[in-house]
């Protein structure tokens, strides 16, 4: 790990300037260098006003990226690197990372992301300008328009309302389905909209905020952290505004295009994917969580024609994920998940 570093008085001043305040950098990486170092690069393509630290978590990669991470760090001041001794998944590394940011970087704002997402060139400054204009002062946290390399808007960053706490978002969600769940495609056309829950790629919060509700629960491992993350920094009264003029990209890949989309790589995402879905819908629904209940659960088992050759395996990590879900057990190791997940 790098020793905390305190900026020389000159650059303090240059940081001061910046319409946010002092905004460091969270990226969790594991096990995809080529990917890292393309997100690293961007984020460093940003002056120091623009971006005062990087803290980096090393999740106990295995693919030479600690040894890279060590020689790169060494060339670039603003960079702390955090090596955990096992891998946390993302829940785990973003709790860790934010953490270390907190305590040695003396934030004001932080953004966090995976190490396949990236801002677009400008974006941070485009969130910058937020503060410079006074926008920021009505909002706790701030989630970028997230977009695949190839332009299109990435469906899994798209930013949702809770249609549980109000009739209208509920009726819209019901009429419209996925549409009605997640903001409208015209709010990536300009202007700032009010959300609930977004994701980990590209969020901006504030200091404040994250010491009002802490950090992401580790025990989530991957999947859904973000999201119940958000969710309860919304339900504590935090505000979160969607900027479309925030711009990030993500280059994501965990499902196979060969199957529409549908077909988890590898297989014991699986788990992940459904148990935490089970806990965000009981946060959002509340009592209307069995009802909702009865409407995914088919959807979810239906989703075994899209894994042919592991079929009994999908099912069998679909069902520890219902019942560790319904349970709220969030103790099983990471070694159980992948042995449930052989064929």
């Amino acid at each position: 790990m790098n020793e905390t570093l305190i900026p020389e008085p000159a650059l303090q001043a240059d940081m001061q300037q910046a319409g946010a305040g002092r905004l460091v950098a969270v990226v969790v990486t594991y096990n995809r260098l080529a990917k890292l170092k393309v997100t690293l690069a961007r984020l460093l393509d940003s002056p120091a006003q623009e971006l005062a630290s990087l803290v980096v978590v090393d999740n106990a990669s295995n693919d030479g990226t600690g040894d890279w991470l060590a020689g790169w760090a060494a060339e670039h001041p603003r960079v702390d690197v955090v090596t955990s001794t096992t891998n946390q998944g993302g829940a785990g590394g973003f709790a860790l990372g934010m953490q270390r940011a907190m305590e040695a970087h003396t934030p004001d704002w932080l953004v966090v992301m995976d190490d396949d997402g990236r801002p677009e060139p400008g974006g941070l400054a485009a969130f910058h300008a937020m503060g410079q204009s006074g926008a920021l002062a009505h909002w706790d946290a701030v989630a970028a328009a997230v977009y695949f390399p190839s332009g299109e808007i990435c469906e899994m960053n798209r930013p949702s309302r809770n249609p549980f706490w109000s009739l209208g978002h509920f009726i819209s969600t019901a009429r419209k389905g996925r549409d009605g769940f997640h903001i409208p495609r015209r709010a990536y056309d300009g202007g700032l909209s009010a959300i609930d829950v977004t994701s980990f790629v590209g969020f901006f919060i504030s200091a404040a905020a994250v010491r009002r509700v802490g950090y992401p629960d580790p025990k989530l491992f991957i999947y859904g952290d973000d999201a119940l993350y958000t969710l309860g920094l919304s339900a504590a009264g935090g505000r979160i505004c969607f900027a479309a003029d925030v711009r990030f990209e993500h280059d994501f890949s965990t499902f196979s295009n060969g199957d529409s989309g549908q077909r988890f790589r590898p297989l014991w995402k699986v788990y992940y994917h459904h148990r935490n879905l089970l806990l965000l819908y009981r946060q959002a629904a509340g009592w209307l969580f069995w009802p909702v209940l009865l409407l995914i659960l088919p959807k979810w088992i239906l989703k075994v024609r899209h894994h042919p050759g592991v079929r009994r395996a999908y099912l069998r990590l679909t069902w520890l994920a219902v019942r560790d879900g319904l349970l709220r057990r969030l103790g099983r190791s990471h070694g159980e998940v992948l042995a449930e997940a052989r064929e």
